[in-house]
């Protein structure tokens, strides 16, 4: 894929590793759709700031008449509320799959016509290891991101005809606002947003962007005793 051809939307733009995604994006060429809730707070020049709220049905639907060249989505838009599903509030829980769930699934419904008449194209929905693995209590985000790796496992193969590539970036804690209070190793939010366009420009269907995600993603044949051996 040669990205100065290319025309991106990108949810959450504004800060954290959407706003790297959106730069690498402008670094190779691509005209850049900059969405946020407030598109006053988008600051990157040469991109087009879009108002979108990706869990408001007609935020979307005005995001689509809007950028109507798209030909590359990536849905990058997260929420973390640190709910638990047992005692958490359900309003919380409703907002984890209110955005990572139902508000990917808008905008790839949405933006997916869109791509394919122009020509086809690619999305990429931005995952975590925690897709995989669940830590500590706050069950309502990892929870969320596993139904949202579905989501793209399932659109994947219902796109692939036509002529859209669908793929996720499982990656660990990143040097963002989202995690300020997270004591772990962080990645460089600019070094994954490189690792990611590489991914979309190689044409991988599936990228594990940090060392954590690819320890995660190797447990899983070892089942419940490898990813959570206090269990066993």
């Amino acid at each position: 894929m040669d990205f100065s051809k290319q025309v991106a939307i990108v949810s959450g733009a504004n800060r954290g590793l959407g706003k790297q995604l959106a730069l690498e994006l402008l670094a190779r060429g691509a005209k850049v759709y900059a969405g946020a809730r407030n598109p006053e707070s988008v600051d990157l020049p040469g991109a087009i700031p879009l108002r979108l709220d990706v869990t408001n049905p007609e935020s979307v639907a005005a995001a689509v008449e809007i950028a109507r060249d798209a030909t590359v989505l990536i849905n990058n838009a997260g929420s973390w509320t640190g709910a638990s599903l047992l005692a958490g509030r359900l309003e919380d829980i409703h907002v984890e799959f209110d955005t990572h769930v139902f508000g990917t699934l808008s905008m790839m419904r949405a933006f997916a016509p869109v791509i394919e008449q122009n020509g086809g194209g690619s999305i990429l929905n931005i995952l975590s290891a925690l897709s995989w693995v669940n830590i500590g209590s706050e069950g309502a985000y990892s929870a969320a991101k596993s139904a949202q790796w579905a989501v793209t496992n399932a659109l994947r193969l219902e796109l692939a005809p036509k002529n859209i590539r669908v793929t996720g970036l499982h990656v660990g804690f990143m040097d963002t606002d989202m995690t300020a209070g997270v004591q772990a190793p962080k990645s460089s939010p600019a070094d994954i947003a490189r690792i990611a366009i590489d991914g979309i420009e190689a044409g991988l269907y599936e990228i594990v962007a940090d060392d954590i995600s690819r320890q995660v993603q190797q447990g899983l044949a070892g089942g419940v005793a490898a990813l959570y051996p206090d269990l066993a």
